[in-house]
């Protein structure tokens, strides 16, 4: 390596200020990313904003954006998850990005983009990273983080060792759909906004290298959702509904559903049904479909493993 004069040096001890973070390279992902015939049709890396969906969603409403427009941002101010929860991480030691969708399918299968992305994201991190990872319904992502296994819930049931390391969020904009999504790559234990929360660094990933990570989700949520729309949303022909099954968390657990109107359902998750919702199975025999609403996990089933107690958004 050449040597810096020292004025060069100085000017990248500022850039570089946290050498196991370095900022992505937004021209070196376009050139991986942005090509002829592939779903992404640009991509943007910005140091800092709100919230990268609210500023997508706003380009959308605006026409101003095309279907495959990705925006990705160092550090959010802003950034949020379902039912508002505050979304913030210290600068570049996460993946905090937005894609803008427009399916091609019906409208009534549009619900399942949010399960998609989880799917899509799970894959890729288990591929890329070498961790275990789980899907906690709707759209979390769960890692197993080395030495909780013990670890207890504040009601006393006994954990998993999982930890909550992303979130999903999917809102109308526009004539589609903006989905965000956030990973926690590098954060410390000292980090993490919460005991519950984890990291892909924590869970003993093998990279936390941010680009190709970040490669590996675009692509594999862009061959999901090729298949999806190949099959018209359909989630039995695309196998996505077994797919996401499959890697569900919930599934097997006794869980309590806070619904809207300050209601809540207490049952065994026992399926997702052709809608995505989830189908749980109360304690007379009745089986009720979730389609919206906080899932905690409370305790294992006979049939499933045993649970902790639910993360706030990381």
């Amino acid at each position: 390596m050449t040597p810096q004069p020292p004025e060069n040096q100085d000017k990248d001890a500022g850039r570089w200020s946290d050498l196991g973070r370095p900022p992505l390279n937004a021209t070196a992902l376009r050139r991986a990313l942005v090509r002829p015939g592939a779903l992404w049709t640009a991509l943007d890396v910005v140091p800092a904003t709100g919230s990268t969906n609210t500023d997508l969603a706003a380009r959308a409403a605006k026409g101003e954006v095309e279907e495959g427009a990705v925006l990705v941002a160092e550090e959010q101010s802003a950034g949020r998850g379902r039912l508002n929860r505050s979304w913030s991480a210290p600068p570049r030691s996460g993946l905090f990005f937005s894609v803008y969708l427009t399916p091609r399918v019906p409208v009534e299968r549009w619900g399942w983009l949010p399960l998609l992305t989880g799917v899509a994201t799970a894959t890729a991190l288990s591929r890329t990273a070498g961790i275990d990872t789980a899907l906690k319904w709707p759209n979390d992502i769960l890692v197993s983080c080395p030495g909780d296994a013990d670890a207890a819930g504040p009601d006393g049931t006994p954990g998993t060792g999982e930890r909550k390391v992303g979130g999903i969020l999917a809102e109308r904009a526009g004539s589609g759909v903006v989905i965000g999504i956030g990973l926690n790559v590098s954060l410390t234990a000292a980090e993490l906004p919460v005991p519950t929360a984890g990291s892909l660094a924590l869970a003993g990933a093998r990279s936390t290298d941010r680009d190709p990570l970040l490669r590996a989700v675009l692509r594999s949520l862009e061959e999901w959702y090729a298949t999806w729309q190949s099959a018209v949303g359909d989630p039995g022909t695309s196998r996505l509904q077994e797919t996401y099954a499959a890697g569900c968390a919930t599934l097997g657990r006794s869980v309590r559903a806070e619904l809207p109107g300050d209601t809540a359902l207490t049952g065994e998750a026992v399926a997702i049904d052709a809608d995505g919702r989830l189908v749980l199975a109360t304690a007379n025999g009745v089986r009720h479909p979730v389609g919206a609403g906080d899932i905690i996990h409370l305790r294992a089933t006979a049939s499933g493993p045993p649970g902790g107690d639910d993360s706030p958004e990381p």
